[in-house]
């Protein structure tokens, strides 16, 4: 007898059913040929592949395991198609029925692939769900910080964002993205909402860079959503600035009229600056008129800084600026009032000094010229700067002023008139010795025999005061004396020089 039963003939129908049977992944085909070990391959392959697969996440399988798969089930399937050609199969009988069942079972390969398919479409929707929960986290947690150290989360944030709505524009996560963009702004531009419109300006520019990154489609309006708000920041921060006296305003207001010059708010920037120049102007007839001229000119140097950074409203700001140089001058008169009247007398000389040269034409500036007289008198004598000198002259009393010194000399008086004059030197006449003085019947401008260069002014009664000093730049100590004026005498004043080692008197 034979050892093994003899080969079937070749039936291709018998070999193309194990085949199909096979590329289920089941091994099915070499079941029916009571063929174990190939069996156990076919099923330790899909095994190893669920174990791969499951449970579906996002990232999916490693590339190289679906090859190598489908490289086992083709090699199992041609492997089977070369065994089923001359065996027998154990069942069915009916070779027809083999070949229903293998094309049937091709569903579980076809099967498992589409429902593996869609777990993981289902696992990226919730791992971009969950990508889009962690941003907007994020986004709430910077909104309780400082936008400096909140600006690095909010990019993050809009990163993924972006990523969600670009290369992920069908999911339901980028659905979303719309809504979340509509609360990342508000969230951002918060400090608007508050009213704090210094502390909006830098988030709501940030704002607008949001477009060069996230596509038109995902804003929709968000797009021009800062522009309103920022252009409102950017006014009343400026107009903040500019009534609390800082410098900052005039960078937020030129920002405003470059970046919107055409809006409502660039339009209110000019009106502003008149309202701030009428003010100060305003305070020059106040209790500070010297501070109000420093304001003054502390704003015009800032109107014309703010006009040539723009083109926007420069002839509006260019008017202003000139009105607040002509305020701050007619105020300097005032605070030279104000500083001689407070005993500040170097000061009050200097700015009524400044005030006669950069006005000559103003309706105070001949007295603004006899308080810098009194002002210098009052530093030698204080008690010369008791009243305001008047533009009063003349009078009854003549009194003669003589030069007995070697220089020429300024006379500077002041009392119910002021005035100054300047005297020649006189030639022949040198500086006595500082003990001169102290010499009994020593007396300057006594001799009769030079002719002392002199001027007789008439003068009311009451006190005078003199001081004489060298008209050069000498460094000497200026002469003075106190004369009280009466009726019925004649006076003569005697400019002299004294000196010791090293000083001049």
């Amino acid at each position: 007898m034979p050892s093994a039963p003899p080969p079937a003939p070749p039936d291709a129908l018998r070999a193309t059913a194990v085949a199909l049977l096979n590329l289920s992944g089941l091994g099915l085909g070499y079941l029916l040929l009571r063929r174990r070990i190939p069996l156990a391959a076919c099923l330790a392959a899909t095994a190893v592949l669920l174990l791969v697969a499951l449970p579906a996440d996002a990232d999916g399988v490693p590339a190289a395991a679906p090859v190598l798969y489908a490289v086992v089930l083709l090699a199992a399937a041609v492997h089977g198609w070369f065994a089923g050609l001359r065996t027998r199969l154990a069942w069915p009988g009916r070779r027809p029925l083999a070949l229903v069942l293998g094309v049937a079972l091709l569903a579980v390969p076809v099967g498992g692939a589409l429902w593996y398919d869609s777990a993981r479409h289902e696992a990226v929707e919730r791992a971009l769900l969950g990508r889009l929960d962690r941003a907007d986290r994020q986004v709430d947690a910077a909104a309780g910080q400082d936008f400096t150290t909140a600006r690095s989360g909010y990019r993050e944030a809009l990163a993924v964002y972006r990523d969600i709505a670009v290369h992920h524009s069908g999911s339901r996560a980028a659905a979303q993205v719309p809504d979340r963009l509509k609360t990342y702004y508000t969230t951002v531009a918060a400090a608007y909402s508050h009213g704090d419109y210094c502390a909006a300006l830098a988030p709501l520019a940030y704002l607008r860079t949001v477009p060069d990154s996230m596509p038109k489609d995902q804003l929709g309006t968000l797009a021009r959503w800062p522009d309103d708000r920022l252009a409102t920041s950017l006014y009343e921060c400026g107009a903040k600035g500019l009534a609390d006296g800082g410098t900052d305003w005039v960078t937020h207001f030129g920002d405003l009229l470059r970046t919107f010059p055409g809006s409502a708010q660039a339009a209110k920037v000019v009106p502003a600056v008149d309202g701030a120049e009428k003010k100060a102007a305003k305070a020059v007839s106040g209790k500070d008129p010297c501070g109000a001229v420093e304001q003054l000119g502390t704003l015009s140097t800032q109107i014309v800084q703010l006009s040539n950074g723009s083109s926007a409203q420069a002839d509006g700001l260019t008017q202003v600026a000139g009105r607040a140089d002509r305020s701050g001058d007619a105020g300097e008169y005032r605070c030279g009032v104000k500083q001689y009247q407070d005993g500040d007398y170097a000061q009050a000389r200097q700015t009524m000094e400044k005030f006669v040269t950069d006005n000559p034409h103003d309706r105070n500036r001949d007295r603004a010229r006899r308080i810098a007289i009194g002002a210098e008198v009052a530093q030698t004598l204080p008690a010369a700067g008791k009243k305001l000198p008047t533009t009063a002259s003349g009078g009854g009393i003549s009194v003669t002023v003589k030069n007995d010194s070697p220089d020429d000399i300024t006379v500077l008086y002041t009392g119910p008139v002021t005035g100054s004059f300047t005297l020649k030197a006189c030639g022949s006449c040198k500086a006595y010795s500082f003990a001169s003085p102290l010499i009994s019947g020593w007396e300057p401008c006594s001799d009769s025999g030079r002719n002392y260069p002199h001027r007789t002014i008439s003068l009311p009664p009451g006190t005078t005061y003199f001081v004489h000093k060298p008209k050069n730049d000498s460094t000497a100590t200026p002469g003075s004396d106190t004369a009280k004026l009466r009726y019925g005498y004649v006076y003569t004043e005697c400019a002299y020089t004294t000196q010791t080692l090293g000083s001049t008197y």
